[in-house]
């Protein structure tokens, strides 16, 4: 009896929707402070960030997805510092239709390696001398609904 439920479950897992990490790494990050930490006491500089998300198939059922986080603070003209971190994350995929992958690889995915690189930046940030620098969320469904609603909406020529 506990062979039968074992088989019923191994073959539940095979035709179920499946998406699993199966690594998380940070693949590339760089961090540069042109003038370093010269502060004059007040600390409210101008923050931009960017977010881009890219995948690449490494197999029918496994995927690289790469989370970049560049983070720049400028004070003026002057650029106190600029990150970059690349966390990428090995995804299993399998069996989820094409609407349920594309919204994987561009919202559930993003969203599990995002506190990875904002770890790794709030580090690069406090090893080069400034305040802490935590990252605010981000609500990768928001900005998937947000894309997608953008890509439907009709094109107006002029």
């Amino acid at each position: 009896m506990a062979i039968d439920s074992a088989g019923s479950d191994a073959a539940a897992t095979e035709t179920g929707p499946v998406l699993a990490l199966q690594n998380v790494y940070l693949k590339d990050c760089s961090y540069e402070s042109p003038t370093g930490p010269r502060l004059d006491g007040n600390w409210n500089p101008q923050i931009n960030l960017d977010l881009q998300t890219g995948s690449a198939a490494l197999s029918p059922e496994l995927r690289e997805v790469v989370l970049t986080v560049t983070v720049s603070a400028k004070s003026g003209e002057a650029t106190l510092f600029l990150v970059e971190v690349k966390q990428a994350g090995l995804f299993v995929i399998r069996n989820l239709s094409e609407e349920d992958t594309k919204r994987a690889i561009a919202s559930t995915c993003p969203g599990v390696l995002f506190p990875y690189a904002r770890a790794s930046i709030s580090h690069l940030v406090s090893q080069g001398g400034f305040p802490q620098f935590l990252l605010p969320p981000v609500n990768f469904d928001a900005l998937y609904a947000a894309n997608q609603q953008q890509q439907q909406a009709p094109m107006t020529t002029n």
